[in-house]
Order: C-alpha cells, then sequence, then structure tokens
C-alpha cells in the first residue's frame, strides 16, 4: 500500500510545467543568498563581542555543524521527494499514513513565511534609501545619522522605497526560478562577497583596527561555562542557516533529482558561516577604529556604521559599496521568504506565477505599511521569529524523518550522491536535529527571542 501512494505520489510530482533550476551552482547561490542576511551581518558580529569572542565560534561551528548535515539536508530533501513546498510536501507526507488535510499544517511554515518576509521588506526599503543615500551623499552629509535614521524609520517614514523595494524583487520573481531567482543569485552573491572582502581588506589598514579583531577572536574561554554563550550560538547557527521549514524547502522542490543535496548543504553552511565572519571583519574593526560602540545591537549597521564612513579616508565610496552588497543580501533572502507563499498559491489553487506573486505583492505591501514604524516592526519580527518559524522547521523535520520514515528519508538523501551515506544520519536527524529544535523553540520563548 505504502509502495502505490509512493508511486502515485512521484507521478504527481512529475509535473511538466515545474520550473527547476537549470544549474548547481545556480540552487547553491540561491540558498546562500537565502542564508546570508541581516543576521549575518549586524548580529553575528555583536554575539561574538557578547559572549567571548572566538570562544563563542566553538558552539556556533558546531551546531553549524550539525544543523547543516540534518535539518538543512533533510529539507532540501523533503522539497525535493515531494516536489512542492511545504503546503503540498506536508500534504503529500501524511497522505502516505492516510492522514487527510496535511496541507492546513502547511500553512504554519508558509504563513511564517510571508510575515517574515512583509517584515524584512520594510527593512529592506531602509537599506535602499540608504544605498541610494549613500551614492548621493545624504547619508555622509547628514549631521545626525541618528536623526536620519529614525525618520526613516518612523510612522510611514519610507513607504515610497519600501514600494520600491518590493517591486525590484517582484520583477525578478516574475521571471521564474531559473531565469529569474537563479540568475540574479549567480550576481548578487559573488558581489556581495567581493564587496566584503573589499570593505575588509580597507578596514585592515585603518591605524587601530587590530583592537577590533583583538574583541573578535581573542577568546574568552570562561565564557563556554555559561549556557546562554551555548543557547545563543544555537540560535544564531539555527535562524542564519534560514530553517523554517518553508524556503529551504520550496527551493529543495526545484532541484534536480541527479544532485547531491549533501554536498549542496555543506556548500551553504560553509559559504553562509563565512559571510558572516566576513561582516565581522569588515564591521567590528572599524567600529573600534573610531571608538563607536561595537554591541549597537541593530543601530549598528543603520546609525553607528554611517557614522564611521563620514570618518573614514573616502568614506562615501566605502559607504556605497557596504550598502549596495547589504541591499544584495536583503533582496536575495527576500526572494526566498517570497517563493513560499508564491509557490504555495500557485500548487494549491493552480494559479499563474504571474498572478500568484501579482497577490502576494499587494499583501505584503498593504500589510507591511501597518509595520512601517521601527516599533511595529519589531514586535512583528518577534512574534514570527519566535512562535512561528521554530514550528515550522520542527514540523518540517518531524513529517520527513518521523513520519515518512527513516528508509524513506535516507533514499532521498541518498539521490544523486556516489558515496554511501553513514549510520550516523538517522539518529542526528531524528533525535539531535528534531531535539534541537524543539530547544529553540521552547528557549526562544523563555528569552524573547535567542536569533
Amino acid at each position: 500500500m505504502a509502495n502505490n501512494q509512493l508511486e502515485n505520489i512521484e507521478n504527481n510530482i512529475k509535473a511538466p510545467s515545474r520550473d527547476t533550476f537549470h544549474s548547481k551552482i545556480g540552487f547553491i547561490l540561491a540558498c546562500i543568498g537565502s542564508a546570508v542576511g541581516m543576521g549575518n551581518i549586524w548580529l553575528f558580529p555583536y554575539r561574538v563581542g557578547q559572549f567571548g569572542g572566538a570562544a563563542f565560534l566553538v558552539p556556533y561551528f558546531l551546531f553549524v555543524i550539525v544543523i547543516g548535515i540534518t535539518g538543512v539536508i533533510g529539507e532540501m530533501s523533503f522539497g525535493r521527494a515531494m516536489g512542492t513546498g511545504p503546503l503540498g510536501a506536508f500534504q503529500r507526507a501524511l497522505e502516505r499514513k492516510d492522514i487527510k488535510k496535511g496541507y492546513l499544517l502547511g500553512l504554519i511554515p508558509v504563513i511564517g513565511s510571508l510575515s517574515i518576509a512583509i517584515g524584512y521588506a520594510v527593512v529592506v526599503g531602509w537599506i535602499l534609501r540608504f544605498t541610494i543615500g549613500s551614492i548621493t551623499g545624504a547619508v555622509i552629509s547628514t549631521a545626525d545619522s541618528s536623526a536620519y535614521f529614525v525618520e526613516i524609520a518612523g510612522e510611514f517614514g519610507s513607504v515610497g522605497w519600501h514600494f520600491t523595494g518590493l517591486a525590484l524583487t517582484f520583477m525578478v520573481m516574475l521571471m521564474g526560478v531559473s531565469k529569474g531567482i537563479e540568475k540574479a543569485n549567480k550576481i548578487m552573491m559573488p558581489a556581495f562577497f567581493v564587496l566584503f572582502l573589499i570593505l575588509a581588506v580597507r578596514v585592515a589598514t585603518l591605524s587601530g583596527a587590530i583592537e577590533g579583531y583583538r574583541y573578535l577572536f581573542v577568546p574568552k574561554w570562561e565564557f563556554l561555562k555559561e549556557p546562554k554563550t551555548w543557547i545563543f550560538a544555537l540560535g544564531q547557527a539555527f535562524f542564519s542557516l534560514s530553517l523554517a521549514g518553508s524556503g529551504t524547502i520550496v527551493y529543495g522542490s526545484y532541484l534536480k533529482k541527479t544532485e547531491d543535496i549533501v554536498d549542496c548543504a555543506k556548500n551553504v553552511a560553509f559559504f553562509d558561516t563565512f559571510a558572516a565572519i566576513l561582516a565581522a571583519l569588515v564591521i567590528i574593526p572599524s567600529v573600534f577604529v573610531f571608538g563607536m560602540n561595537p554591541a549597537a545591537g541593530p543601530p549598528l549597521m543603520f546609525v553607528i556604521m554611517p557614522k564611521v564612513f563620514k570618518m573614514m579616508p573616502m568614506g562615501q565610496l566605502f559607504s556605497i559599496v557596504f550598502f549596495i552588497a547589504v541591499l544584495f543580501a536583503g533582496i536575495s533572502s527576500l526572494m526566498n521568504l517570497f517563493e513560499t507563499p508564491i509557490e504555495s498559491l500557485q500548487h494549491r489553487f493552480k494559479l499563474s506565477r504571474k498572478a500568484s506573486v501579482t497577490i502576494i505583492a499587494a499583501i505584503s505591501f498593504f500589510v507591511g505599511l501597518m509595520i512601517e514604524s521601527g516599533d511595529k516592526l519589531g514586535l512583528w519580527m518577534d512574534i514570527v521569529s519566535i512562535y512561528v518559524i521554530p514550528l515550522g522547521a520542527l514540523l518540517a523535520g518531524i513529517i520527513f524523518f518521523w513520519v515518512c520514515g527513516s528508509e524513506f528519508a535516507r533514499e532521498q538523501v541518498q539521490l544523486g550522491r556516489r558515496k554511501k551515506i553513514g549510520p550516523w544520519f538517522e539518529p542526528m536527524s531524528k533525535y539531535i536535529f528534531c531535539g534541537l529544535t524543539i530547544v529553540v523553540y521552547i528557549l526562544g520563548i523563555f528569552y524573547g527571542g535567542i536569533g
């Protein structure tokens, strides 16, 4: 019975009109683009300094490895196995156990992805305004960087930029997966790394940068005795790798069966971590050079860094480079977040891509208007990231690793891979990953967010 159901599922998956990534590198870059975002650029450097410098990297690297070889691999494989995003994937997986209306559970990660995207789009609007402001010189010439940001982040302070950021994102998404998302990420992600490498080299030449490197990388080993170090390292790794039971699933659904998902996941985990370290090498030393506060949190990017560029030789040029790179990271992440609800409309209601993009664009803009101010946006993002996103990831893990079963999960992960996956896979995915996701959910509620 189970074999017949699986055959029916696989037959349904082979829809001739479904778009795919044309190349492995295109898929990897798109997944890197989904993972590299604001958490890498402003939160990671802050966490490293806050929890013992290089000592923080020990639990962080450990959790990146564990989550990368379990959760990231699992979500990619789940999407590819079911040939659709979380809405359809949850339904098809649960139908194997004669459980109807599984798509209702799939709504959780879809709603989470759309909700985070709506809030994230407001931030992308801010980034776009800072990018243009850097080009015109307004970011450098303004007398008060704090007032400049407060004006933008106030009630309806950035509507035009918010709309423009959404328009740019959805213009790319209208072109589809291979011609839009894949091609855009092939440009934006290499450009992001090149631009940040240029900035890192420039910062290294500044007198006094060494103090920033000490702050980042001289280990304070006593922090490893503090539970908070491990808790926030787990949260940083979990959210940085873009686990939500949604975006990675939907990108995996566009991946060809011949590709090695384990290899793809390793690349995503490595380059996401590299992006975080690269951002830290740019931001923290430059903040130390000019005597700014390295623990400023979110204002680090929009208030502290503009102040740094004002004092830096050729500051306007490096301000332009910085905000263009950040804009690329923001838009690439936004495309991944929006792709989940867009694909869900296409799958569930058989809508065209144009119609689905238009509906999600309208919802995103009008709901986004209600959370334009920084205070409302912060509350919105906290609620979604604490209560919805980890729950979506947990449900995806349980359904793929437990409901579909170990044999099915192993077969799907093994597709396209020559080297056999070791016996570690089942206990690591079923118990360690799902257990860590429960921990993220509980501790996120207890601490009011850990990532």
